[in-house]
This record gives structure tokens, sequence and C-alpha cells, in this order.
């Protein structure tokens, strides 16, 4: 059984591997801004910087991930993953006419730019803590400075009809409230959607990694680090049951298989493998200092040595690693659709 549960919708349960011999993996291995505002102030400007890496100062403690340019190229390339899991979609939830759309840690802000292009009609707005957004973006696109985990005040006259959150598992506290308030801020029938990576990877040789691994131990020190912090980065498979709880509806959840590296046999799959390698090569060091050197007590030499040993393991073709990508999605009740 995967992870998840039997519920779950499992794509790709068993990858056919690309014959080693093969080189047809030879490719992999080699507007103006409509606002930008902030109801909070300058501060969210100010950085700090630690191990070689800046770091949002606001909250600290809370946000553990740096924000520098090595970051954002490194969230960019996330969205493209993500596009080549659902195979080019920006969205899993049956929504066909959203007018007013949350992008919930927008990051960057590149899905947010993409659904604005895609529905032009809908009033698409991106927030995060941490200003890393574009100096531009269609009329219909705004971002806002602001945290998640605090009151939304938000008037019944501007409520949304989808929202939209990924890859922000390790960065909220309190899951429970944040959907709670993603309910009371949703028009009735309206849609959420989760996208997320599980944070826990697995090999699909038989006996799968063993304790010794670098990639077994560094993902347990990962998790309890996390866990520490009341964060925890490995929580993807448990937000469903957070909608559940929060009063959402037809709770769907679908959870892909994922490669990681060009050992899969499927050009696709060996294209989405090579895509999340380069990933998790510049997701390593950037998820692992925090915790390694704030929570755990590691040096930053420590820390560097431990990424090596699991890097090379991470880009071990012949150890057929993959994780799984969820899609989450849930509708608040109305009336009848």
């Amino acid at each position: 059984m995967f992870p998840g549960g039997s519920d779950d919708s499992v794509t790709d349960p068993f990858l056919d591997v690309q014959n080693a011999e093969s080189d047809g993996d030879s490719a992999f291995e080699e507007g103006d801004i409509n606002s930008l505002t902030t109801s909070i102030s300058s501060s969210v400007f100010a950085y700090v910087y630690e191990n070689g890496r800046r770091y949002h100062q606001l909250r600290e403690g809370n946000y553990i991930f740096p924000n520098d340019e090595k970051e954002q190229d490194r969230l960019d390339m996330l969205h493209h993953v993500y596009r080549l899991v659902q195979g080019g979609r920006l969205h899993v939830a049956p929504i066909s006419n959203p007018q007013r759309v949350l992008d919930m840690g927008t990051g960057t802000g590149l899905w947010a730019l993409d659904f604005a292009d895609e529905f032009p009609e809908a009033e698409v707005m991106g927030l995060d803590v941490t200003p890393i957004q574009p100096q531009w973006a269609p009329p219909n696109c705004r971002f806002i400075i602001d945290n998640l985990e605090e009151d939304w005040d938000y008037p019944e006259s501007q409520h949304f009809d989808y929202i939209h959150q990924r890859s922000m598992a390790g960065s909220i506290g309190s899951w429970p409230r944040l959907y709670q308030q993603a309910l009371q801020n949703l028009n009735p029938n309206g849609w959420i959607e989760i996208q997320e990576f599980d944070v826990w990877f697995y090999s699909q040789v038989s006996g799968g990694l063993p304790e010794d691994s670098p990639i077994t131990k560094w993902q347990k020190m990962i998790d309890q680090g996390s866990q520490s912090l009341g964060r925890r980065l490995n929580y993807a498979s448990k937000l469903a049951k957070h909608l559940e709880d929060a009063g959402f509806v037809d709770v769907q959840i679908q959870v892909v298989k994922t490669p990681i590296g060009t050992w899969p046999k499927d050009p696709k799959l060996r294209e989405l493998g090579a895509f999340l390698q380069v990933q998790m090569n510049e997701a390593l060091e950037a998820v692992t200092l925090g915790y390694f050197t704030r929570v755990l007590g590691w040096s930053d030499l420590e820390t560097q040595v431990m990424l090596a040993h699991v890097k090379k393991e991470f880009n071990d073709r012949s150890k057929l690693l993959y994780t799984f990508c969820r899609f989450i999605t849930g509708r608040k009740p109305g009336k009848s659709i």
C-alpha cells in the first residue's frame, strides 16, 4: 500500500526502468506591475545572512528556508516540475469560471501569473510573507505581502471562488486554523486545492533504501528538526484530514508516484525525473541548512559533508529513487451545484 491509505488514487504504482546502456537520456545527463502592496512595515525587506545564504528576517524562526536568488530559481524550476506531473495543467479542481482566486504562499508568483493568463476574467491574488515576486504582472494579477497565519479580514464581497496552495509544508504552525480561515473566506461551492510533494524518498530496488543510507539518515533528521519547530516538513499526507475536519466536503486525493533521475523507460517520466533530480540537488542545501544548523546544532562544515553524501546518492541512477506528489481538493458546502 502506498503512503496515504487505500482511499488515495495512486498513479504509476510501478515504473519501468530505462536500460542503463541506452543513450535515450543523454540530453538529461549532461507588463508592468499591477500592484505590489504590503500590510506590514518595510521590515519585510530586511534580511539576515547565514552559511552563505540569505533569509527573510521577519518571523525568521517560523520560515526557515532562504529567499535569495538561488532559492528563487529553484522555486521557478519547481513550478515547471508540478506542471510536468500534471501534464501541463495548473489545477485539478473542477473549476470553470472563477472570479476571485487566492494563491497562498505564492513564492515567486509563477503559478499566479500563469493562472491569470489562463483565466483573464479572474482576479488573481498571490500572497506571501517574503517579497520575491516579479515587478510586473498582468492587469488581473496582484501580489500581497502578508502572513497567512494571522487573521484574515476579507469582507464577504471579497471572498474567493478558488484557493490554491502549493509547497507550503514546513511553513505552517496550525493547519486546522489555516483551513478554517480558508473555508470562511470561500464563497459557497468554492474550491480549495493543495499541491504538495512528500518529503520522504523511496527506492524501487528490492528492499528499498537501507537504514544506513545517507538519504534515510538525512530525511529522518529533517523530520526530527521540522517537528521540533512545530512545522513538520513531511506532512502532505495529513492535509486531507484537516480539510475534512475544517468542514470541506467532496475531498479528493490524487497521489502520483514521481521518479527522481533519468531511470524510467517512459520518455515523459524520464523528463520529469531529470527535472526533479536537478530540483533535489538545488533543494538539499536550501531545505537542510536551517534545520541542521539552527535546530539540530550542526556546524556548517558538518552539514555540508552530510549533504555531499546525500547528494551523491540522489544522483545514483541505480537507486531508482522516487517520491509522491499529492493533489488534494475540497469544496465549501453550499447550495446544490
